[in-house]
């Protein structure tokens, strides 16, 4: 396998971190630390999003974002009876697909520390035809903690939050793990502000909460910051895979970083999407073009919030997206590094986007 072109320690460190819709407090810390060493000023707000400011030699200010929520759970039931096995029941936060859960590690974050546990799956050889084919929700996975009812009634509790136990891996020319969406876009911002030297603009390193739920970290950011530009960070699909026609991949592995025209909650300011092009080319950085069917990102969320505003994306194409096998090409992180770099130094606020 070949060099990796970044701080890999760096982006293990933020994938394995446990920080869930509304609970991102570990994942912030991180966040804090690392651009402290890289912006002039960071702050938190009452939601928890993160803003690092990089101040410029003009008032004309862009907000890049990126979202620190994976998807996961909150408990809702702990099931059982004295003298018997516990069972954790559970609510989502998030889009999960259900059934990539059975047969997982959790870990279920308490206020006395972490449990870890199982969610079930039984024998396929026990189960009828109709059980079989049944598609699964969520509300019918449980988690096996391995404890009497009476100890996990006392150890957990409702409102605990899970998530899901795994480790971050190089694969190959890849990279896979949990929640690299979005902790692999919001490495690559980070790694992009460390870069960054006296930029023309001022450059706003938002780091969002809730995106999984609503792109409501966004939604209040865009009011909050108000900026000139915003250029958001979120992975994307790359269905590149057996089974799926060239027209169904919309990204593949390896070809580049991805940037969006559209997906289903935002059409990109053609300008912005342009220009985006226009320095890829210029210097050389791996690209493509994405055109998203289905799912938003916090492009959204800064478009109108406080008024019209022109906004840009950039996306690290991503296989197996919402499962706990994510995967990423090392490559296209890097293109996305420095595709961002590349696009901040160069906005000065002379580009006129205004349709």
């Amino acid at each position: 396998m070949g060099s990796v072109p970044f701080d890999t320690e760096l982006l293990e460190e933020l994938t394995e971190t446990s920080g869930v819709p509304g609970y991102e407090d570990r994942v912030r810390e991180l966040v804090v630390e690392e651009l402290e060493d890289s912006v002039d000023r960071v702050r938190t707000d009452a939601m928890g999003n993160v803003v690092g400011t990089l101040e410029g030699e003009s008032e004309y200010s862009v907000a890049v974002a990126a979202h620190m929520d994976e998807i996961g759970f909150m408990v809702r039931n702990v099931r059982g009876e004295d003298g018997e096995f516990g069972f954790v029941e559970l609510d989502a936060l998030g889009g999960w697909d259900a059934r990539v859960l059975k047969a997982q590690r959790v870990t279920i974050h308490t206020d006395d520390g972490d449990v870890p546990g199982v969610i079930g799956s039984p024998p396929p050889h026990t189960l009828d035809e109709e059980e079989r084919e049944k598609t699964p929700e969520v509300e019918d996975v449980a988690v096996d903690v391995g404890l009497p009812y009476e100890e996990a009634d006392e150890r957990i509790s409702r409102g605990d939050l899970v998530t899901m136990d795994q480790t971050t891996e190089r694969v190959g020319e890849t990279i896979t793990g949990k929640a690299l969406d979005d902790r692999v876009c919001l490495f690559a911002m980070l790694e992009a502000a460390r870069r960054l030297e006296a930029p023309d603009a001022t450059i706003h390193f938002c780091a969002t909460v809730q995106e999984e739920v609503g792109l409501r970290g966004a939604n209040a950011l865009g009011v909050d910051v108000d900026p000139d530009l915003a250029v958001a960070l979120d992975v994307t699909v790359a269905n590149d895979l057996p089974g799926f026609d060239d027209g169904d991949h919309v990204t593949a592995l390896g070809e580049g970083t991805a940037i969006k025209l559209k997906d289903s909650s935002v059409i990109t300011n053609p300008k912005v999407h342009r220009r985006m092009r226009a320095v890829a080319e210029e210097r050389d950085i791996d690209h493509q073009l994405e055109i998203l069917p289905a799912g938003g990102t916090d492009t959204a969320g800064f478009q109108n919030t406080a008024g019209a505003k022109p906004v840009g994306a950039i996306s690290v194409p991503t296989r197996y997206l919402h499962t706990v096998t994510e995967t990423a090409h090392v490559d296209d992180v890097a293109a996305t590094i420095d595709l961002l770099e590349a696009f901040l130094e160069t906005e000065d606020g002379d580009h006129e986007y205004a349709l």
